[in-house]
C-alpha cells in the first residue's frame, strides 16, 4: 500500500505528478483512494498542493444503458481527441464484486488500443457503496489527472440504472449514449436523466441499424422540445454515432468544443463548477459523518442489534435510528424532559403563533 510518511514525501509525490510521472500518478490515485486515516490526511495534503495545477480541462460524463457499447465508444472517441493532439484520461467505474469489493467488468481491458496509447492514461475504480454511478474519490482522483497535464478527461459511469446522475455534479458536459429504437426506448427512460443531458448521442448506428438510428435520433430531438434547458447557454443536442465503424466520432468531438466555448464565454462553466464544489463539501460531509458514526465506540457494538431487531419487526427503524443517535450525538439527538426549561421561552415570530402567545400569557 502506498505510504507517505511526512510532508517532504508529499511534496515530493505531487512533483513527480506535475511532471507527468505515469507511475507517481498511479501512487497518487491509490493513496486517494485509500480508506486508512493517515493515508487520507495524507491524500488530503497532497491534492491541496496539486489544486492550483488542476481545473484546466474539458470534464465529460459518458454514461448509458447497458448494451450501448460505451468502452467501445470511449476508445474511439479518446484515439480522435488524441489525435487532435489532446490527452485523455479516462476513469472507468465499475461495478463492485460483492464478494471481494473489487471491480467486476473490467473497462481497461476493452480499450485494449487506448490503453497502449502515451498520451492516454486509463483508471479503472471500484464504485463500492457509493451511489449515482461513481466511486467516492472520483473528484479528486480528476483532479489528479488534470494536474498530471491530461487536458480531457472522460468518466464512463456504472450504467446500471437510473441512478447515473451524480456524475452530472462534478463534469463540464454530460454525454448520454443510446440505442437505436426510438419510440420504444422513449418508453423506458426516465425523464430525469435525459433532461440533464447536454449531448445524446445514438450509438451503433451502422449496417442495418442506420435507419433505426437515424429515426431514433429524429424521436428524441422531438421530445427533448418537451423539456426545459438546463442552461440558456446551451440547448442539447442529438446525433447518430459508430463507434465501431467511427463514423460521427468528430462531430460528437466538434459539439463537445462548441458546448465549451460557450460555457466559458458566459462564465456558465466557472458558475457550474463552484456550485459542483459546494456539492462535494456537502457530499464529503455526509459520507465522513455516516463512517463517523459507524466507527463510534457507543454504535459499533449496538448497530448489529438494531439492525436484527428492525428486520424482525420488534422495533421501528424510525426508534432505532433516534435511540442510536442519542448516543452518538446525546445533546443534539435527546429531547429534554416535560416541563423543563432552558432558559426564557423564546418569543413566537409575529403572526397567529405569536397573537396566541400573548394571549396564553394574558389568561395567566
Amino acid at each position: 500500500m502506498t505510504q507517505l510518511p511526512d510532508d517532504e514525501t508529499t511534496a515530493a509525490l505531487a512533483e513527480a505528478v506535475r511532471s507527468g510521472n505515469r507511475r507517481a500518478l498511479a501512487r497518487a490515485i491509490t493513496l486517494v483512494e485509500s480508506t486508512r486515516p493517515d493515508h487520507r490526511r495524507s491524500a488530503e495534503a497532497l491534492v491541496e498542493i496539486l489544486l492550483p495545477a488542476a481545473g484546466n480541462s474539458v470534464r465529460i460524463g459518458i454514461s448509458g444503458v447497458p448494451g450501448v457499447g460505451k468502452s467501445t465508444f470511449i476508445e474511439a472517441f479518446g484515439l480522435h481527441v488524441i489525435g487532435e493532439g489532446h490527452r485523455v484520461a479516462v476513469l472507468a467505474i465499475d461495478p463492485s464484486s460483492k464478494r471481494g469489493g473489487g471491480s467486476i467488468l473490467g473497462d481497461k481491458t476493452r480499450m485494449t488500443e487506448l490503453s497502449r496509447h502515451r498520451s492516454a492514461y486509463i483508471r479503472p475504480s471500484p464504485a463500492g457503496a457509493t451511489l449515482g454511478g461513481v466511486a467516492r474519490r472520483t473528484r479528486e482522483v480528476m483532479l489528479l489527472c488534470e494536474a498530471a497535464g491530461f487536458d480531457v478527461i472522460v468518466i464512463e459511469t456504472v450504467g446500471v440504472g437510473q441512478s447515473e446522475t451524480a456524475v452530472a455534479d462534478m463534469v463540464d458536459m454530460f454525454l448520454l449514449l443510446l440505442l437505436p429504437g426510438g419510440g420504444d426506448e422513449l418508453q423506458g427512460i426516465k425523464k430525469g436523466i435525459v433532461e440533464i443531458a447536454d449531448l445524446i448521442v445514438v450509438n451503433k448506428a451502422d449496417g442495418d441499424f442506420a435507419t433505426a438510428a437515424r429515426q431514433a435520433v429524429a424521436d428524441y430531438r422531438s421530445a427533448l422540445r418537451l423539456l426545459r434547458r438546463l442552461t440558456p447557454d446551451w440547448t442539447t443536442e442529438v446525433m447518430a454515432a459508430s463507434a465501431l465503424t467511427g463514423t460521427g466520432i468528430a462531430e460528437v468531438w466538434r459539439t463537445v468544443e462548441r458546448h465549451r466555448d460557450a460555457l466559458l464565454g458566459s462564465g456558465a462553466r466557472d458558475r457550474r463548477r463552484a456550485e459542483q464544489a459546494r456539492t462535494a463539501l456537502w457530499a464529503e460531509l455526509g459520507e465522513t459523518l455516516l463512517d463517523a458514526f459507524r466507527e463510534h465506540p457507543e454504535i459499533a457494538g449496538r448497530l448489529p442489534d438494531a439492525e436484527a431487531r428492525v428486520m424482525h419487526g420488534e422495533m421501528t427503524p424510525g426508534a432505532a435510528a433516534r435511540d442510536l443517535l442519542s448516543r452518538f450525538l446525546p445533546a443534539a439527538a435527546s429531547p429534554r424532559p416535560s416541563g423543563e426549561r432552558e432558559g426564557p421561552a423564546a418569543e413566537p415570530r409575529e403572526g397567529e403563533g405569536a397573537r396566541d402567545h400573548r394571549e396564553r400569557r394574558h389568561r395567566r
